[in-house]
């Protein structure tokens, strides 16, 4: 089976929970969409409400994760035959984590996959692929972005998207693998190359190293690798 995950969640802040969760699984020529709006006792910042679009007056009285029907049902196909499919799986997964869920089948990463197979891309989330690949073509009228259960089944198109490319296997694999990235996509230097940012001002890639806790383990493999070069 191949389930395809999303999750929404209060924020981004280490004590924020999900919110909503949503899946589309395909086992054969069955396909299953579930989706719930959950509780787990932490407000929703308006920000993220301004980018899921969910108020606390929505999850008012919805269920916590582990008793809604998405939640059961991961819990029921967690084995080592299903692949789950998701984009910054890690993230998904460790947000599961607290709520008792910890996953025994594949995983892969249709971020670190399409980051491996198009590194030409300006950019590399969910939405941005959408139209960059123009996925929306084969999308269903109702789509929204943002809404878990949507963007689970974005996450299915585009890992179809990306089979012309590589196999499921292959993903797998790549999936495991930290990704050289060629540019920064955020900061000051934005849109530069890291292999000559790392000459210009290697002080600086050091100082994001040390301070940025939460740096993108891809990023901060590529910029060890290309101060590493240096040496």
């Amino acid at each position: 089976m191949l389930i395809f995950l999303d999750i929404e969640t209060t924020g981004l802040e280490t004590e924020d929970k999900i919110c909503s969760i949503g899946l589309v699984a395909v086992d054969g020529g069955k396909v299953v969409a579930k989706y719930d709006l959950v509780n787990e006792g932490k407000k929703i910042s308006s920000k993220a409400s301004s980018i899921n679009h969910i108020t606390n007056e929505m999850l008012k009285d919805k269920q916590k994760v582990a008793e809604c029907e998405t939640y059961k049902f991961l819990q029921e196909y967690n084995s080592e035959s299903t692949t789950l499919i998701a984009h910054n799986s890690k993230f998904d997964l460790k947000m599961l984590a607290k709520c008792g869920f910890n996953y025994k089948g594949q995983v892969i990463d249709t971020l670190r996959v399409t980051k491996h197979l198009i590194p030409e891309c300006d950019y590399f989330s969910l939405q941005f692929l959408r139209y960059e690949l123009k996925l929306y073509r084969d999308e269903e009228k109702e789509i929204v972005a943002h809404n878990a259960l949507h963007d689970a089944k974005i996450v299915k198109l585009l890992y179809e998207y990306l089979l012309d490319m590589a196999s499921k296997e292959e993903m797998y694999v790549l999936s495991t693998k930290n990704v050289l990235m060629q540019k920064f996509g955020f900061g000051k230097y934005a849109g530069q190359y890291i292999e000559e940012i790392s000459m210009r001002d290697s002080s600086y890639l050091q100082w994001m190293l040390a301070n940025i806790l939460d740096l993108d383990e891809d990023l901060r493999y590529s910029i060890n690798y290309f101060l590493e070069g240096r040496v």
